[in-house]
């Protein structure tokens, strides 16, 4: 098994080493015309010292002013103050919002001809009892562009493992499309059972598509891979793909979507790789969650990979996939899913979950791999756990990404001392993102609370109000925290050294 593993890391290591070669031509080009530009105005030192100075202190009170994270404002003054010009043509690349403009017009171009709509009716539903929830609905609403839907049946998955064999029962009934939008998808037994079925299903004239994101799965899925996918009759692209180095690159498709026939959706947490479902173990047992649901909602999610295959492939969907007409068997509440864009001025989940943690009342629990937290939500937990709501964090025991790990407990103290509850999961590895509020409602998705996943990625998140998943998602956590060490302010005694590396880690954290 070890054997396996190694050379799996191995095969992964000269995948990533394959793409950073063929990039380098490009990066090079970028280079050394950035090196001839310095060298011409290197000429004119003085001058255009003076002009540098006179634009960064222009381009300093333009970042003030924006409608911005402080976080994020911070780390872009200090690049300004310290490379003048060129930390504003790092900011026009990498900082700005509309380095995403250019993804964002591609999908707007598909939603201006087929909306995410159903029907919004849902909502005044709401309003008439709880008029509050309703308003916070209604705000994301009008950001992400999705409804409110009356939920049909919905299943909740505590493992990654239960998914897995979900996925597979539902998948063999296909009989229209099967659309596949993950994160990372990588080579081994959940990935094979699943192509197994895929290639199956392709030659019963079912409608397959897959859609992977570029840099997630940099190191699992290659040229190779999709062409196998494609001789199997399955259609496959990638998601915003490194050939050069641009601002874009920094917004990911970190969505997890699959969709069977427009009448049931699985989403979540989980990605398709063996560790995922435990099948292989790197980080001690991982810990991570999903659910399965019919009704109305299953269009958001067929909405979601139509919106994508339509703005990036050149095979284009019919609509027809979003026609399905649908019978919620019995009343479960509501839902809404929709999805992050990081190019829209308002981030939906950071204000989703600072608009949950300001209306709770009793409780309000979080599952989240990473805690790398924009000013907004920090103050939003410490303001519901000063205000006597029972505040809980579970993080993971056994971290993925070391540095990562070091800048996340970096904000545990000022959440401690507000009295925000943080655990660790002792077996291993928390990947699951999820928030259960009150006994009323929930939220399910691929959100981490971190900078990359509420400012920078697309992303997508189910919330369910007053339904059965909700007492799933709590019962779950409840359990989970029976295997957690909880931290505490005795843990948090750090050297002067430690205080300085934690400084440096936070000025960068909106890059991590």
């Amino acid at each position: 098994m070890k054997g396996e593993i190694n050379m799996k890391r191995i095969m992964n290591m000269k995948r990533i080493i394959a793409r950073i070669i063929a990039i380098i031509p490009a990066l090079s080009i970028q280079v050394l015309w950035y090196c001839l530009l310095l060298g011409l105005l290197s000429r004119m030192a003085v001058p255009i010292t003076i002009i540098l100075a006179v634009l960064s202190f222009l381009f300093t009170l333009f970042i003030i002013n924006k409608r911005d994270e402080g976080s994020y404002k911070i780390l872009w003054l200090m690049t300004m103050i310290l490379l003048l010009l060129l930390g504003a043509v790092l900011y026009l690349f990498f900082g700005n919002k509309s380095t995403g403009r250019k993804l964002k017009r591609r999908i707007e171009r598909v939603r201006s001809e087929v909306s995410p709509k159903v029907s919004g009716i849902e909502l005044s539903e709401i309003a008439e009892t709880d008029r509050r929830t309703a308003q916070t609905l209604g705000y994301i609403s009008d950001i992400t562009g999705f409804d409110v839907c009356k939920n049909g049946e919905t299943e909740y998955y505590p493992l990654g493992e239960n998914m897995f064999e979900a996925m597979k029962a539902e998948l063999e009934k296909a009989q229209r499309f099967i659309f596949i939008e993950y994160f990372i998808i990588m080579d081994g037994e959940f990935w094979g059972a699943v192509t197994d079925i895929l290639a199956r299903k392709a030659a019963q004239g079912v409608d397959v598509r897959v859609i992977y994101d570029d840099v997630g799965s940099i190191a699992t899925f290659s040229k190779k891979d999709v062409k196998k996918l494609t001789d199997a009759g399955i259609k496959c692209i990638s998601f915003n793909p490194l050939l050069y180095i641009s601002g874009q690159l920094n917004n990911r498709d970190h969505r997890k979507i699959m969709v069977i026939d427009g009448k049931i959706a699985f989403s979540g947490g989980i990605n398709i790789s063996d560790e995922y479902i435990n099948k292989c173990s790197r980080f001690g047992h991982w810990k991570d969650i999903g659910f399965k649901i019919t009704g109305a909602a299953v269009r958001s999610h067929t909405y979601m990979f139509f919106e994508f295959w339509n703005a990036f492939a050149k095979d284009k969907l019919s609509p027809d996939c979003l026609n399905i007409e649908y019978t919620n068997k019995s009343e479960n509440g509501y839902v809404m899913s929709y999805y992050d864009n990081p190019a829209n001025e308002e981030a939906a989940s950071n204000i989703l979950y600072s608009e949950l943690l300001a209306q709770s009342e009793d409780y309000i629990w979080f599952y989240t791999p990473y805690l790398i937290l924009s000013d907004t939500l920090t103050e939003a937990l410490i303001h519901a756990a000063r205000r006597g709501v029972d505040v809980r964090i579970i993080m993971p025991g056994i971290p993925d990404k070391k540095l990562i790990f070091r800048l996340s407990r970096s904000y545990y103290r000022p959440l401690l001392e507000a009295g925000v509850k943080i655990y660790e999961y002792s077996p291993g590895f928390v990947h699951a993102k999820a928030c259960v509020t009150d006994d009323r409602i929930a939220c399910v998705g691929t959100v981490n609370l971190d900078y990359r996943s509420l400012f920078l990625h697309y992303e997508c998140n189910s919330v369910f109000y007053r339904s059965s998943v909700i007492a799933d998602v709590k019962r779950d956590y409840e359990e989970t925290l029976a295997k957690c060490r909880e931290r505490c302010l005795s843990d948090m005694k750090n050297s002067f050294l430690h205080k300085v590396l934690d400084g440096v880690l936070r000025i960068f954290a909106p890059l991590c």
